[in-house]
């Protein structure tokens, strides 16, 4: 029985070996008909990648002469055939490999051309087809951060603004308590004296400070009013029609005169001034002449300004402390716009067009998934073709033709020529009668 299995076994052997040649044949009339135009389909994607390579190059030169337009057009020609010829190399030899060692050398060749491409040939791609969207989106961002700044210093402003209250607080108690020492009730002694010219004083210096303080209302309120409207001209130049160059230029202005809005801002907030005012209430106090006509009056006068020195030094600490909080608020950033090619948009804001990307870098190394494909059906070839001899892997027309060599050297043989031929003149009969 196992006799016989292996008998049957070798029965079939045969038939197998026939069914992969069949298969590597078809295979290969497949290869032949795709190879008809393969050349012309790598010849038009290398030539679509060289026109987009060159409306990339393009919006990188500033100078519209000729001789502009001519190094865009050689840039752009030698990347379609380096193009061509890179990948018509690896069409045609890396599926032709049979060694591991040549495979792996000719893919890491492969891969090195591949990056070489996309810093040559693809980035451009990409900036042609999303570089005017790409700086549009820089000029969104730019527009952004500006709003922020804006923002942030209309805050902290406003919130130097709010000092007045503080200060408008310390000036009442001042002058409260010059009117408590005009009737007598603060330090006994009624009347305009040395402690009433004292609280008046500081009253007086607290009531000019909320004074400067209310005059800039109107000063941010039409700073930050004109920081919106230029806003809203810089919003509508990024989706404004046209030419993106033209529109980066009058965003430029538009932004140069919000960076001065911003800065008149900082200049506007109080809280400064309203530290070094606390300091020099607390500091700067001129004390009058004690004028009670008796010494237990002038004593009375002391501890009264000695009990107003020290309620200076709290208010000047309340408003220093309130100042300082101003202060510390975080400052809008320093923001300058910088104009941008669309190739350094499209590199800069990547992560936004990764389809545009995408169809860049695919143009250019698509032929890779063809080289693979040529890989896989050389490989299949060859496995179903199999270990065999020349005898087996003949078509009818090869037979025919050896058959008609072989009787043509028949022929030969009996009609000897006088001197015998060496053997370079037999192999060249033999080829002669095989053409």
């Amino acid at each position: 029985m196992r006799g016989l299995d292996l008998t049957k076994q070798e029965d079939r052997a045969p038939g197998r070996e026939r069914e992969g040649v069949v298969y590597a044949r078809e295979l290969g009339r497949h290869l032949t008909w795709l190879d008809s135009f393969t050349g012309l389909a790598l010849g038009v994607l290398a030539a679509a990648s060289g026109i987009y390579t060159y409306l990339g190059v393009r919006s990188l030169l500033d100078d519209i002469g000729a001789w502009t337009t001519f190094a865009a057009l050689s840039y752009s020609l030698a990347v379609s055939v380096g193009i061509f010829v890179f990948w018509s190399y690896m069409l045609r030899l890396l599926p032709a490999m049979r060694s591991a060692a040549s495979r792996i050398g000719l893919m890491l060749s492969m891969a090195l051309g591949s990056v070489a491409i996309v810093a040559m040939s693809s980035w451009l791609n990409a900036a042609a087809l999303a570089g005017a969207a790409a700086v549009e989106q820089h000029l969104a961002h730019t527009t952004q951060s500006y709003q922020t700044a804006l923002e942030r210093a209309h805050s902290k402003t406003i919130a130097g603004q709010s000092l007045e209250r503080d200060v408008a607080r310390a000036r009442e108690t001042f002058q409260d308590l010059s009117a408590q020492e005009a009737t007598g009730d603060l330090s006994g002694l009624a009347g305009r004296g040395a402690v009433f010219r004292v609280l008046t004083q500081k009253s007086d210096e607290l009531a000019g400070l909320e004074t400067q303080i209310a005059e800039q209302d109107s000063a941010v309120n039409d700073a930050f009013s004109q920081g919106n409207a230029i806003l809203s001209r810089m919003r509508a130049l990024t989706v404004e029609p046209g030419a993106v160059e033209d529109r980066s230029v009058r965003f430029a202005e538009e932004a140069v005169r919000l960076q001065g809005i911003i800065s008149e801002l900082r200049q506007l907030n109080v809280a400064p001034l309203v530290s070094r005012a606390a300091a020099d209430l607390r500091d700067s106090v001129v004390l009058p002449d004690l004028d009670a006509s008796s010494d237990t009056g002038r004593a009375a006068q002391q501890s009264t300004i000695d009990s107003v020195m020290g309620l200076l030094a709290d208010r000047a600490s309340t408003l220093e402390a309130a100042a300082n909080e101003v202060q510390a608020l975080p400052d809008s950033e320093e923001i300058e716009y910088t104009p941008l090619s669309a190739a350094d948009a499209v590199i800069r804001y990547a992560g936004n067009f990764v389809p545009s990307w995408a169809g860049a870098i695919a143009i250019d190394l698509l032929p890779a998934v063809l080289v693979f494909v040529l890989m896989v059906t050389q490989a299949a070839i060859r496995q179903g073709m199999g270990a065999q001899s020349i005898e087996d892997r003949m078509t009818v027309s090869e037979m025919r033709a050896a058959l008609e060599a072989a009787r043509r050297l028949d022929l030969t043989d009996h009609h000897p020529d006088p001197t015998p031929p060496d053997d370079g003149e037999k192999e060249d009969r033999v080829l002669r009668a095989a053409e």
